[in-house]
């Protein structure tokens, strides 16, 4: 079969570690058969670089005629500064609404050789093994007003959150959904006691789960989330949150796997099911490290993980996504660990030798 892939390598480490996704893709195309036609481009601020803008029309263009997105990472500190007028993110929030996805996927699970990779006790996340859905294009990122102005008084400034019914909807349904073939418990987090776009969050959940009455619907405080997920993380299999709550807890929830560079993401346009292609944006949950960038040191297991969601989920390629994930396992079981992940008597490699081990045993 042959596929077209737009490949954003982005920012900071974020060329090391999609170079070494894009081997193991082609690994996977000389092995099982299958053309994945590439196409480079630039986003964040290597696309302010060269053209003055995150996301040039281009990339933009080539990317909703491709059936997937892999992208690095993006962010640089050169524009941080106060009153930067473009950042490098603002390329990605304008891709994910250009492509329509609204369904962020990411799964959280600790695997056994690297349980001493975090600073939890093993029997914590002995098993612990989630998903995460995240809602893209609602919510703070995208609710206007959103400014900051001068007063008499000093600076002042306003982010708003909105959410239709619909978009909430569309969110809880693709978790009802991957909570059916997981363990059929869905649980759902808001701030449902002070915020009123949570109280209609919990509203259209509960309507929703009369659809769904094989799934077992419980809601969490976003407080109470983010401690039990220290807590007690076995409890969870499928959690849907709005667009801020999931960026942070799971950031938060990357330390049970070790590191961030462990946990991959999806971005999906659709409901995932199985033997149906969904347009999806693919990259690892951590930014671009620029005091790394260059280094050889990043873990570039999240990005390889990242394209195995994408040959389930835009290619249709279970088997072949299976494979992947079976490799970087047993990689990780012959000893090799990045910085990140090292631990003692380990044999430590950096991102070019990490990607070419996993192509190698591929």
């Amino acid at each position: 079969m042959k596929f077209h892939i737009a490949v954003l390598p982005g920012d900071g480490i974020g060329p090391e570690i999609t170079e070494a996704a894009v081997n193991v893709l082609q690994a996977v195309g000389k092995k099982y058969g299958h053309t994945f036609d590439l196409y480079h481009g630039h986003i964040g601020g290597a696309a302010i670089d060269a053209t003055g803008m995150p996301l040039p029309p281009d990339v933009e263009k080539i990317s909703k005629k491709s059936d997937a997105v892999l992208m690095g990472a993006v962010g640089d500190p050169r524009f941080d500064a106060p009153g930067t007028k473009v950042h490098p993110e603002d390329g990605i929030l304008a891709l994910r609404r250009a492509l329509g996805l609204f369904a962020n996927l990411r799964p959280v699970k600790a695997l056994p050789m690297l349980v001493n990779a975090t600073n939890l006790k093993p029997e914590v996340i002995d098993g612990v093994d989630f998903i995460f859905v995240r809602e893209l294009t609602g919510g703070l990122y995208f609710g206007r007003p959103k400014k900051r102005w001068q007063t008499p008084k000093g600076w002042r400034a306003v982010d708003t959150m909105i959410y239709s019914e619909g978009e909430i909807e569309r969110i809880v349904r693709v978790s009802f959904e991957l909570a059916r073939g997981r363990k059929k418990k869905l649980i759902s987090v808001d701030k449902a006691n002070v915020l009123e776009c949570s109280r209609l969050w919990r509203q259209v959940a509960t309507d929703l789960s009369r659809s769904y009455p094989d799934v077992e619907l419980e809601h969490m405080l976003v407080d109470a989330c983010s401690m039990r997920l220290i807590q007690n993380p076995k409890h969870f299999d499928v959690v849907v949150s709005e667009n801020t709550f999931g960026d942070i807890l799971t950031d938060e929830a990357s330390m049970l796997a070790g590191s961030m560079g462990m946990l991959p993401s999806a971005s999906l346009a659709g409901v995932p099911q199985e033997g149906v292609r969904t347009l999806g944006l693919y990259e690892p949950i951590h930014g671009s490290a620029p005091r790394r960038a260059g280094q050889n040191l990043a873990n570039p297991i999240a990005t390889i993980l990242s394209m195995a969601m994408m040959l389930r989920y835009s290619c249709g390629l279970a088997k072949e996504a299976q494979a992947v994930e079976k490799t970087v396992i047993d990689v990780l079981n012959e000893g090799y660990r990045t910085y990140d992940i090292m631990d003692e008597g380990k044999k430590q490699v950096g991102t070019r030798e990490m990607g070419e081990l996993i192509v190698g045993k591929l």
